[in-house]
């Protein structure tokens, strides 16, 4: 597995609370981190009907286009009810001409659910795919996932995405309640960024 030997690593996302988390992550690595919108770059369409197909879609476009290495991260909720949707197209629910609004795909998700008469717990899990990626044409890939259950009506403002809705197993506060620093743990991002470190930042 190949190590990342310091210096600036593109964060291939332009998704501002993302952003933040997987800085915060990497901080004490000695990691320059730079966002992919902060270099100009364009998104790339997102083709692929799987985490590891999107993630290295995006980190690979980065990391050729930046000449620098780079890390991406696909990620949704999937729903037990719902067969495990939205899954990969989490964002897709969200998007209106106006720009991604969380609150209309969670209330979708819950009414979704309401119709089916899902029983409860209804149980859902978030889904994390890192990609690391370098300008040759390398990647190493890391999965996280974070397991819990939707609560309604959703709770809280901290997060972002479907964190009001979503509590984690073993507690009683959701994402969304979560101060950063209580979520960070329990995240299906820290869970993959986790095994990065050991892959390819450790030793």
């Amino acid at each position: 597995m190949r190590k990342l030997e310091g210096g600036k690593l593109v964060i291939a996302s332009h998704n501002k609370g993302k952003l933040r988390e997987i800085a915060a992550l990497l901080e004490p690595f000695g990691i320059e981190c730079v966002s992919a919108s902060d270099l100009g770059l364009e998104e790339p369409k997102e083709t692929e009907s799987t985490f590891h197909g999107n993630a290295r879609i995006k980190a690979h476009f980065a990391a050729s286009k930046s000449g620098l290495p780079a890390l991406s991260d696909d990620s949704g909720i999937e729903v037990d009810a719902l067969d495990g949707r939205p899954g990969v197209f989490t964002a897709d629910w969200a998007e209106t001409p106006q720009g991604r609004d969380f609150a209309m795909a969670m209330t979708r998700v819950w009414k979704e659910c309401e119709a089916l008469g899902a029983k409860r717990p209804r149980t859902a899990r978030f889904r994390c795919t890192l990609c690391l990626a370098w300008p040759d044409g390398h990647d190493e890939i890391f999965d996280g996932t974070a397991e819990g259950q939707l609560t309604w009506p959703r709770r809280g403002d901290f997060g972002f995405g479907f964190d009001p809705m979503f509590v984690p197993d073993g507690h009683k506060l959701t994402f969304g309640e979560m101060t950063p620093e209580e979520k960070a743990p329990l995240t299906h991002r820290n869970d993959a960024f986790q095994k990065l470190v050991v892959g390819c930042f450790a030793g």
